[in-house]
């Protein structure tokens, strides 16, 4: 376990996945979990305020848009509380391992975003990581 928490903080974390990333399976979603569990993780640049998977979750500004809209408001199924678990664990997957943020962009990812470096693209979402200097807790 990389990061404290509870049955509550695992079903948010499922549901926040499976809104953001449903659509690019599996290997995907895991990768969103990533860059979530990296957010609490992080102490560092827009995240320094982030101590809990809920105030991860639940950012503002900088937040996730999923918790915007209404699905992210589904009951979280067991697949998706599975691999929340696992992110939470400690599993990371390339190009998420450090990420603090990603997008779907309509086209190509942009080389930088919130003057992070792209780190790689999966399916629909590219991810950006910071530096080891600029946040070591993430590495």
């Amino acid at each position: 376990m990389v990061i404290a928490h509870n049955e509550k903080d695992v079903d948010l974390l499922a549901r926040l996945i499976r809104a953001e990333a449903e659509g690019d399976g599996e290997l995907g979603m895991l990768m969103v979990g990533n860059t979530g569990v990296n957010r609490v993780r992080a102490d560092c640049l827009d995240f320094k305020d982030i101590r809990s998977i809920n105030d991860m979750v639940f950012q503002r500004p900088g937040g996730f848009e999923a918790t915007i809209k209404g699905y992210f408001y589904q009951r979280a199924r067991d697949s998706e509380k599975r691999l929340a678990r696992r992110t939470i664990k400690g599993e990371r997957f390339h190009p998420a391992t450090n990420s603090l943020w990603f997008f779907r962009p309509e086209g190509t990812c942009p080389a930088q975003w919130y003057d992070q470096w792209n780190s790689g693209r999966f399916k629909a979402h590219c991810f950006y990581s910071p530096t080891a200097s600029d946040c070591p807790t993430v590495f």
